[in-house]
């Protein structure tokens, strides 16, 4: 690993210490207990409806497998946070919409988050010109065999 050990060693730990906690229901808003999961597709349903993704197609994009993100919004349904509509003129296709009280959760979990996580996360990146920030981006996604974050 050379000269790139530490950063290699830094982002295993990270990613370590994130898969132990992924799916532990640990947080909670007025009442209902969510995962890390849970907020992820929470936050990527949210920043993508314009794109009117079916369910296929939002697992594949985040990396889950689509059984598991069927599950994850089994959940979100049973907890209020989300509604699974069908798809017009498909007998088989639903787009998950996040509703009024999954929207609240999720501005109040980015709050939090911001704060706590990424805010001391952003300072150590501000002082990366764009291009090298550009660079690490490319490095994370070249490693999983992507040219690019919108590679499916």
């Amino acid at each position: 690993m050379g000269e790139n050990r530490e950063v290699v060693e830094a982002l295993i730990r990270y990613c370590n210490i994130y898969a132990g906690v992924y799916r532990i229901e640990r947080m909670c808003f007025r009442g209902i207990t969510y995962s890390y999961a849970q907020i992820q597709v929470l936050e990527y349903l949210l920043e993508n409806e314009e794109r009117n993704e079916n369910m296929s197609s939002i697992a594949q994009r985040l990396g889950i497998k689509r059984s598991n993100f069927t599950k994850i919004v089994t959940r979100l349904c049973k907890k209020g946070l989300v509604e699974k509509v069908r798809v017009p003129g498909s007998r088989r296709d639903l787009n998950v919409v996040v509703n009024e009280l999954g929207r609240e959760l999720y501005e109040d979990y980015a709050k939090g988050v911001l704060k706590r996580h990424f805010e001391p996360m952003f300072r150590y990146l501000d002082q990366l010109d764009p291009e090298s920030r550009a660079l690490v981006r490319d490095a994370l996604f070249r490693s999983m065999g992507k040219r690019d974050r919108n590679e499916e």
